[in-house]
């Protein structure tokens, strides 16, 4: 397996991510069910990837395990040079609200706050202000093409609009990695296509990397590499034009 198919890449100076025999189950007994079985990745700084193949592939568990809301069973998993995995839980939870952004497949904004709110809540949690927390919110939803929709409610949104808040909400602490759990599987083709590139956009940076897992071969286009998952395994890395990409 080629782990880093289309890219010269230095793991030790531009890794983000480094996954090494990773496995976790869920259960116990025989009624355990092998969700990763010695996953093997490499996340770059500075590239968009995509972690695709069909359901129950793996792909969540691994995108949790990175994002250190799972604990893997086996392996080695670095994320921007430490082991989330031996952290302590209050460790842990700051690090991943520090250092990595998400974007859910449901948006999972709260109902009843505004769209600047929604954006505000992590980083006040963070420490931050409410005067700074609302300054930096209304910055970032600008930069996502919310400006004139920060006193919007989540219902008040079309869905485009939501993902739009939900990514602005995963932008607001800069975090290095962004992980983003099939951000366009509740959105049309369009609106989807428009989501990852303003993902690609406002998140790409050369300290940075983009995670996102999908089932939608119609935005690989706008990916780096894409990470083909098959029965708990990565089968292979290649070069997004190499993947079937759209030119």
């Amino acid at each position: 397996m080629t782990l880093d198919a289309g890219f010269e890449r230095n793991p030790h100076t531009d890794g983000i991510v480094r996954c090494r025999g990773v496995t976790k189950s869920f259960g116990a007994g025989e009624a355990s069910v092998a969700a990763l079985r010695g996953v093997d990745l490499d996340v770059y700084a500075g590239e968009l990837l995509l972690l695709v193949g069909p359901s129950g592939c793996g792909k969540t568990t691994l995108l949790s395990v990175i994002g250190a809301m799972l604990e893997r069973d086996g392996g080695e998993c670095a994320v921007m040079g430490r082991d989330p995995g031996e952290m302590q839980p209050r460790d842990r939870a700051r690090f991943r609200g520090e250092s990595i952004g998400f974007v859910f497949q449901g948006f999972n904004l709260l109902p009843t706050l505004t769209a600047e709110d929604n954006v505000s809540v992590p980083l006040l949690i963070g420490g931050a202000s409410r005067r700074r927390a609302r300054q930096r919110a209304r910055e970032i939803l600008g930069t996502v093409g919310l400006g004139e929709r920060l006193d919007a409610l989540p219902a008040e949104l079309s869905g485009g609009q939501q993902q739009r808040v939900a990514i602005a909400r995963a932008l607001a602490r800069d975090p290095r990695l962004i992980l983003c759990d099939e951000p366009t599987s509740n959105l049309d083709h369009e609106t989807g296509a428009e989501m990852v590139d303003l993902l690609r956009r406002t998140g790409r940076s050369a300290d940075r990397a983009l995670v996102v897992a999908t089932h939608d071969s119609r935005i690989f286009g706008f990916a780096d590499r894409v990470a083909r998952m098959e029965d708990g395994r990565v089968q292979d890395v290649v070069a997004a034009n190499a993947a079937g990409a759209p030119p």
